[in-house]
């Protein structure tokens, strides 16, 4: 082993000196590292940016939300687990909001299919929701016009609605312009044959989730009616929100507490419902990224070994070209871990240089990524640690690859070496 820090100073020169003196030789020498860390590169970039966007809009779609719905346990039969006896019921939605602290607010959530009319217009299979009054905190959703629903609206079951601005063009509702919302309030419109009363008008809000748009023809009614309309045994979900992320775990725990003992579950039988937050969804796709990340980046760092091979090839050239060189340093005195350190040096240089120009390359590739319209990569980045992975693993393919060569001069007889033309 070589202490001396100067005879490295000088075989790290030397070997830059010899990639720069063979300039085009090296450059396609070491284009199989290029190619290979600059895929490596975009690739991490691309699946980085695909990365932030999703999690961004878990963010908008809101950290505290819980979901609660209806499940029959595995395995279990029909006969045991009748659809009865596993539906969810609104009842259990007031429990959940009377005896759990740290859930601030819940609805219940059922959806119909109705037909939506208007004086002008008649819309088919238009989804009609029904919902609590604190839907619009837990959805973060504001009434932007009008009035949300009262109490005395659920109370009651009346026939009123709220629309989205995007109802008012679809259903050719009086409007003095684009943005005029106050003209729709006041209007009836018929939901399945029956006459609602508008009575606001909901935010809407575009590319929610995954790029799916909530801008076409949205309508909520009470969620009492909802009930009237459908029969006794209809689908229904729960939305509830924690008092914040952190006590996320907490609600999660007490929902399910009341809602075992509101089925008088015994302790040893499970669960008829499924509990769900979004941080669950959140830890999902972040070791679904990882893993995806990590398969990628594998395949395409095949390359980076294709590379290596023509790294140990231009390396056993160069000792033939370079033989009457070695056999004089080692006629002078060098050692053979002197002349090994050397060559396996200037492998290890090429490579790295190459991982220099690939991560470069990369971060171009990168930057682009993030140019393309409509493609939702504007998160698109190379982290730290892949730049770090990306000159480590140069790095070990130049001392892997550059071994060989190196031991094969370090072992050239000098009286041999020098008698070579």
């Amino acid at each position: 082993m070589i202490l001396n820090p100067f005879f490295y100073v000088k075989a790290i020169a030397l070997a830059l000196s010899q990639i720069w003196a063979n300039k085009t030789r090296s450059l396609l020498t070491a284009l199989g590292i290029i190619v290979g860390v600059g895929s490596v590169c975009g690739v991490i970039a691309a699946l980085t940016g695909f990365e932030g966007k999703v999690l961004k809009e878990f963010e908008t779609f809101g950290a505290s939300r819980i979901f609660i719905f209806p499940n029959r346990p595995d395995l279990a039969s029909r006969q045991r687990y009748p659809w009865q006896k596993v539906r969810l019921k609104s009842e259990e939605a007031a429990a959940i909001g009377a005896q759990c602290p740290s859930v601030r607010s819940i609805t219940p959530i059922s959806e119909i299919t109705q037909t939506a009319e208007s004086e002008l217009e008649s819309l088919e299979a238009v989804s009609i929701v029904g919902i609590w009054p604190s839907w619009h905190e837990i959805e973060n959703r504001q009434v932007i016009s009008g009035r949300p629903f009262s109490q005395i609206d659920i109370d009651s079951a009346r026939q009123v609605c709220l629309i989205n601005k995007a109802a008012i063009g679809e259903l050719a509702l009086p409007s003095l312009s684009e943005d005029d919302l106050q003209s729709a309030l006041g209007q009836h419109i018929l939901l399945g044959g029956r006459r609602f009363l508008i009575v606001g008008v909901v935010e809407t809000i575009q590319g929610r989730m995954f790029g799916m748009s909530t801008s076409s023809t949205e309508v909520f009614i009470p969620f009492s009616v909802v009930e009237k309309l459908q029969d006794r045994d209809f689908f229904m979900r729960f939305a509830a929100m924690a008092l914040s992320p952190q006590h996320a775990d907490e609600a999660r725990a007490e929902i399910t507490h009341v809602m075992r003992r509101a089925r008088g579950i015994g302790r040893e039988d499970p669960d008829t419902f499924r509990v769900e937050a979004i941080d669950q969804y959140i830890d999902q796709f972040k070791k679904m990224a990882a893993a995806i990340t990590a398969i990628a980046g594998g395949i395409v760092g095949i390359s980076l070994l294709v590379g290596g091979i023509g790294i140990m090839n231009i390396m056993l050239v160069s000792v033939s070209e370079r033989t009457r060189e070695i056999g004089l340093r080692k006629a002078v005195g060098a050692t053979p871990a002197a002349i090994l350190l050397q060559f396996l040096l200037e492998a290890v240089t090429l490579c790295l240089v190459g991982g220099f120009v690939g991560v470069a390359g990369g971060k171009l590739i990168a930057f682009a990524m993030t140019l393309i319209p409509g493609a939702g990569l504007e998160h698109a980045d190379i982290p730290m640690w892949a730049v770090a992975i990306a000159f480590g693993f140069s790095a070990m393919v130049g001392v892997v690859f550059g071994m060989f060569p190196a031991i094969k001069a370090s072992r050239l007889d000098p009286i041999e070496a020098l008698r070579h033309e």
